[in-house]
């Protein structure tokens, strides 16, 4: 709270003002002035802390601070396509009073421009308040129902900042260092790995960094995680440290539920707030807008934070961390904001909420219902099980549930929904599908909503914890030519580079072996079921096995093997039992996935649950072997064909 208060006890009180200067408009309050191009609506200067800008001048005006879309025509498959940096054509004045500036860059569509500019009309808004140390920007995309059918795999705000001056980035407590140089990932510093978003610094301009592998994905967060980041600036006997933060408030207009990961910041440097991204979930989760399909959504607002050491009254740097945490908080409390003029931003009182308690049924583990401590609860657009993870249309509203199951979300949009939820420590989606209509202050109970995971008898064996991750399995130690030296002894050890080509060098001579009640998950089960690399350098897919003990078996009856994917990416998995060569297997996934969680050093991509029937026939008494092949190592990139597991498990039959 002593930080809090020297902030505002020094801050300006100078009204709001609006300075329109031929092909620029100024919001200044004081504290910091924001240059917007007019009409096309780049920030393209921020003057703070008596830098005349912190934005790197070296770049185009363009370039600087930016909204940009990717897209491509309907029918198109991947999550590429044009980018498209969104250039306004017109500017209006919204609001402009003492407390506040609103300014608006709008860019319409018409079919003249049709495979020329993405099939959307865009609205660029840009918010200044009184005695705030930073703005907000949010931005209103609509699609009419008679234009093209189009796909939509990327919406951001991008800034970026000067390189000489922001060297030390934070994305977290524990995942925050200084970072090198944007120079350093050029060919005559750096090395260009695979895939090529991963450089090796040989050469770098501070030798710190020299032997270190940079690459953006691995600072990558989940959504529920992604509430600030950003840079503090170097000291100088000139300029005091400061920091640029991106705050988001909430993930309600945020892609793909809580766990979706997103890009935050990264060498550049450069500052990102991820509205629509495939990162992490591939095509599944393009936004794919059909013939006769109308489209409208709110983006934002996030708020752009500025603060400095001068101000806290500290001359330690790292408080401008905490600070920014502070600031974050206080967004948090203020969501929904009161202040955004446009009327398709929906106030606290256009809002509902939802609240109930959430049971789990499982009679193999209890005779009672049991509380869903932790469940991860929501509201999202109208689907079926799971449809959340790949949603990116309308609004999610999530919350967890406290240690009796009880959970509220609040601030709601109107609009129909379904509630979803999943909860760790158990398999499976709940989804209940009547649709919870929302309206304005309307405040609903569901009362007592019970979940029943998957499952027909017993556990005979298990491997792993069904948490969507494959946090718990082994994660080996990186090659120590490929190192990032934050996550050396860290939590997140799986974020290293290259993890992948270490299978194969802990299994040089035959696949991973696990013996029920011998193996160990967290040693012996590799977290990635990934290709191996033959010695005339192509690659081939590979057979795990799980060996087990049956005291009887029933062989007339049918076992249940449920199978628990955390990733995967263009993966064929194969399961036999008791005969490797048998044709065809029992089951096949059939190809799936594209999350490329592997390649991005993400322990998850998206949850994927397949329940196999086992006939009794097929087991037998004492030893027992499934086999598990993925068999997809199709080059250019053949490393990165592989599942992640979540959660294995053998169920006896139903009693």
């Amino acid at each position: 709270m002593q930080l809090r208060f020297l902030i505002s006890f020094n801050m300006s009180s100078r009204p709001v003002q609006l300075w329109i200067k031929g092909n620029h408009v100024v919001m200044d309050n004081g504290i910091l002035q924001v240059y917007l191009s007019n009409p096309g609506g780049f920030v393209t200067r921020i003057q703070y802390n008596g830098i005349d800008n912190i934005l790197e001048d070296l770049n185009e005006d363009f370039n600087r601070g930016y909204w940009d879309i990717v897209w491509s025509e309907s029918g198109s498959t991947g999550t590429t396509g044009t980018f498209e940096r969104i250039v306004g054509t017109n500017f209006k004045v919204i609001v402009e009073n003492e407390e506040q500036v609103e300014i608006s860059f709008t860019r319409m569509w018409d079919p003249s421009l049709k495979g020329k500019l993405s099939a959307v009309n865009i609205d660029k808004r840009y918010v200044m308040l009184r005695n705030s140390s930073g703005f907000y920007s949010y931005g209103i995309f609509e699609h009419l129902k008679e234009w093209p059918a189009f796909n939509i795999p990327q919406i951001r705000i991008v800034f970026k900042l000067r390189k000489d001056k922001f060297h030390y980035m934070a994305v977290a407590d524990d995942r925050q260092r200084f970072m090198p140089l944007p120079d350093d990932r050029l060919p005559r510093r750096g090395e260009e790995l695979v895939p090529p978003e991963a450089v090796l610094l040989v050469n770098p301009v501070e030798p710190e960094f020299k032997g270190e592998v940079d690459d953006k994905y691995q600072y990558s967060s989940e959504n529920k995680d992604i509430k600030v980041h950003g840079w503090i600036s170097s000291e100088s006997e000139i300029d005091p440290p400061m920091g640029f933060w991106v705050i988001i408030p909430t993930n309600e207009f945020l892609t793909g539920g809580p766990v979706k990961q997103n890009l935050t910041s990264h060498v550049g440097p450069i500052s990102l707030a991820m509205f629509l991204s495939a990162h992490y979930a591939g095509e599944d989760i393009v936004l794919k807008l059909k013939p006769n399909e109308p489209w409208k959504k709110v983006l934002g607002p996030t708020f752009f934070y500025l603060n400095n050491n001068t101000l806290l009254d500290s001359e330690d740097p790292l408080e401008l961390w905490e600070d920014a945490k502070l600031q974050m908080t206080e967004e948090v409390q203020n969501w929904p904001y009161d202040f955004p003029a446009s009327e398709d931003f929906q106030k606290s009182s256009q809002r509902g909420s939802v609240s109930g308690t959430l049971l789990v049924r499982d009679r193999c583990l209890s005779n009672d219902d049991i509380f869903a401590q932790g469940a991860y609860i929501g509201l999202a657009p109208p689907g079926d099980a799971g449809s959340w993870q790949r949603e990116s249309k309308g609004y999610q509203f999530w919350t967890r549930a406290n240690d009796e199951g009880n959970f509220a979300i609040d601030n709601i949009r109107s609009g129909d929904y379904n509630l979803y939820a999943w909860v760790p420590g158990f398999i499976g989606e709940f989804w209940n599908n009547v649709v919870i209509t929302i309206t304005p202050g309307c405040e609903i109970n569901v009362g007592d909503i019970v979940f029943e995971p998957p499952r027909d008898g017993p556990t005979l064996w298990e491997i792993g914890i069904p948490d969507r991750s494959a946090t718990e399995f082994y994660v080996p130690d990186p090659n120590p030519k490929y190192i990032n030296k934050l996550y050396v002894n860290h939590p997140d050890k799986f974020r290293q580079f290259g993890l992948w080509e270490r299978y194969a060098e802990l299994y040089p001579h035959e696949d991973l072996i696990y013996v029920d009640g011998v193996s160990d998950y967290t040693k012996d089960w590799f977290f990635a079921h990934v290709t191996r690399k033959n010695d005339d350098g192509s690659y081939k897919g590979t057979t795990w096995q799980i060996k087990f003990n049956l005291d009887e078996v029933n062989t007339s009856v049918i076992y249940k093997l449920r199978l628990a994917l955390a990733s995967a990416n263009v993966s064929e998995l194969q399961v036999r039992v008791n005969d490797q060569k048998q044709d065809p297997p029992l089951f096949t996934t059939g190809v799936i996935g594209k999350d490329n969680a592997i390649a991005r050093h993400g322990i998850h991509g998206l949850y994927w649950l397949f329940s196999i029937d086992v006939p009794g026939l097929l087991l037998k008494e004492m030893d027992n072997t499934i086999y598990l092949t993925q068999t997809i190592a199709t080059e250019p990139l053949a490393l990165f064909h592989g599942v992640m597991y979540d959660y294995i498990r053998l169920e006896a039959p139903k009693s």
